[in-house]
């Protein structure tokens, strides 16, 4: 197949050039523009490609470890740095080499087994070189932001990754807290060099989402501080254009779509990639991420200038790659760039690159033997599928585990005599425990994230604050149905303005006794908890209770009330994956009837809601 017909069959989105650079790149643009293309022999006009990825997470391969196959879903989407590469690859040959740049968004090395086995089974700390540095280097990444995921596994092993990569991980708003400078690499300047004209010198700066400064509170706190994107920016990207720099990139890991997750525990909105496209002047593009979103082409409007700063986000995990096309010209000494566009190019149209294959397919395979290890037996499976609008045995299994690890740690402290409960949230709808032997796969697919446990107390009243906080993830409803998931899960609110994620919807259970309630969504959010109960009366809102938590909530991930205040009375800085892992080990066996049952269900006035898949 020719190189023209691959990226023709890879293209995604129609905006503005994501046919030009398929079939007649110079041409679509010069016409449109006016621009001499990239092959016209003028010194005073170049086109320059910026490609880009973002939220990587660990994908080297188009593997899904969890289920042990091959990755698919429902949009036939593929995945993994083995494919980019095949398009990188077919993009530096179309557009040129010397004038294509190749940059990353962040979280890369967090998100799958792979990544996992990597940082805490055989930790590069320990001299094994991280099969995502490994490929980035082998694929030749200009530059890269952090992304909030590079500081789960602690600054030693982040520092290691720096050391490993053979281009910078970008972070201007990583600031020391002794220092006041940034702790890393805060932008590169990179000089493209092409035959007959002047080099230009493009500025890279590197940002991450603020809410590192919460969600990684037990690696940061006291030795990091994270100020907004906007703030740093305006402090850089002057910087920058003192030093030369012609045309400024920002790639952010922070979403487009203004938004914070955390509400208003931090001054800085998570998300703020449109914030500083319009409020910082001479930014030409921002490669976004950190949202998982698709955005084949964005313009906003920078205030000052009027000028026109082309956003692009190339979803997640090695599915999309972002294509820049900026066409500069040359005045006055200085190139500027008088138009830009992008597209996306689709990671599913192409075979994985046979170099890539070749050098991860070791550590490929020892992680397979890993996650495939059966640790276990389980006597009845059980499934997340529906975890998110009914009491499921997958949910209470993951809450019994973290309750039993709390009360063991807890044991002969003044808090042993409490009564302890648990939060779960329904990460994977596709995860599953078969009956019979259970393998460290099966496991780590029910737990996908590497949350650590802690321990908090709250009051009754907390409690309930808490879960009717949780229950806002519901949309109100009239009558009791039939509804589909989709119907009643996944309300927009003002702090989720793209629909609540399955991971800020918690699921609260007891441990020696239950903790019942009903969720009636024929309320309105606020009013919606009904029967609290705990140990079949009544809760008591001076009650005191442990609570079970993981750090991303307890950190104030999702803006739960009572929780960041609250005392810790648990942090052993254990992930939580691997207590399950470990419980299975130590008990042999997986018995639901010890632990399941029907504690909440969903209600509108009073009646159970019925919700057919």
């Amino acid at each position: 197949m020719s190189r023209r017909r691959l990226l023709g069959m890879a293209a995604v989105g129609t905006a503005g050039a994501a046919a030009a650079g398929i079939v007649g790149a110079d041409a679509a643009h010069a016409g449109s523009n006016g621009n001499a293309g990239p092959g016209r022999n003028d010194a005073h006009r170049r086109r320059l490609t910026v490609l880009g990825t973002t939220d990587l997470h660990g994908n080297v391969f188009n593997w899904d470890y969890f289920k042990d196959g091959e990755y698919t879903d429902s949009a036939g989407n593929d995945i993994g740095l083995a494919k980019i590469s095949t398009l990188v690859s077919a993009m530096r040959a179309e557009r040129g080499e010397r004038t294509t740049l190749l940059l990353d968004a962040g979280d890369t090395i967090q998100g799958t087994p792979l990544a996992y086995y990597y940082a805490r089974i055989d930790p590069i700390t320990g001299g094994h070189v991280h099969p995502m540095a490994a490929a980035m280097n082998a694929i030749g990444y200009d530059a890269a932001a952090m992304g909030n995921h590079e500081f789960n596994y602690g600054l030693d092993t982040l520092a290691t990754f720096v050391d490993q990569l053979d281009f910078p991980l970008l972070c201007a708003n990583a600031v020391d807290d002794f220092t006041g400078e940034p702790a890393y690499e805060p932008y590169v300047i990179h000089t493209v060099r092409s035959r007959g004209a002047r080099p230009i010198k493009v500025g890279i700066l590197g940002l991450v989402t603020p809410g590192v400064a919460i969600w990684d509170k037990a690696n940061v706190e006291g030795i990091l501080h994270f100020p907004g994107l906007v703030e740093q920016a305006q402090v850089f990207v002057p910087r920058m254009k003192s030093r030369g720099a012609d045309i400024i990139i920002v790639s952010a890991h922070s979403g487009a779509d203004t938004s914070s997750s955390y509400g208003d525990a931090l001054p800085y909105p998570e998300n703020a990639a449109t914030l500083v496209a319009e409020q910082v002047p001479d930014i030409d593009a921002i490669l976004v991420g950190h949202a998982h979103s698709e955005i084949v082409e964005r313009f906003v409007t920078n205030t000052a200038t009027g000028k026109q700063v082309l956003l692009t986000e190339p979803l997640r995990w090695g599915m999309r790659l972002s294509v820049m096309d900026l066409d500069l010209v040359s005045e006055r000494g200085r190139w500027h760039v008088e138009s830009a566009h992008s597209h996306l190019l689709n990671a599913n149209s192409v075979p994985q690159d046979p170099a890539i294959v070749e050098i991860l397919t070791a550590d490929h395979e020892t992680v397979r033997g890993y996650v495939n290890s059966v640790i276990g037996t389980n006597l009845t499976a059980m499934s997340a599928q529906t975890s998110r609008y009914e009491d499921t045995a997958a949910m209470d299994f993951i809450n019994h585990v973290q309750s039993d690890a709390v009360t063991q740690a807890l044991a002969g402290t003044p808090e042993a005599d409490l009564p302890v409960l648990s939060i779960a949230a329904p990460f994977n709808r596709d995860a599953a425990i078969p009956a019979g032997d259970v393998t460290v796969r099966d496991v780590a697919g029910m737990y996908i994230f590497d949350n650590t446990l802690l321990a908090i107390t709250l009051t009754g009243a907390e409690v309930l604050a808490y879960l009717e906080q949780s229950a806002a993830y519901f949309k109100q409803v009239t009558g009791t149905g039939p509804f589909t998931p989709d119907d009643v899960t996944n309300a927009v609110t003002p702090t989720a303005p793209n629909g609540t994620p399955d991971y800020n919807y918690d699921i609260m259970g007891g441990f020696t006794a239950p903790l019942t309630y009903d969720i009636d969504i024929a309320r309105a959010p606020g009013s919606r908890i009904v029967g609290l109960s705990y140990d079949g009366a009544p809760i008591d809102p001076a009650q005191r209770f442990v609570i079970a938590i993981n750090n991303y909530r307890q950190s104030g991930g999702g803006n739960f009330p009572g929780v960041v205040a609250a005392p810790v009375v648990y942090n052993a800085q254990v992930e939580i994956r691997q207590l399950i892992i470990d419980w299975v080990t130590a008990v042999g066996q997986i018995d639901s009837s010890a632990f399941a049952a029907t504690d909440w269900r969903l209600v509108a006035g009073g009646e159970p809601v019925i919700i057919q898949a």
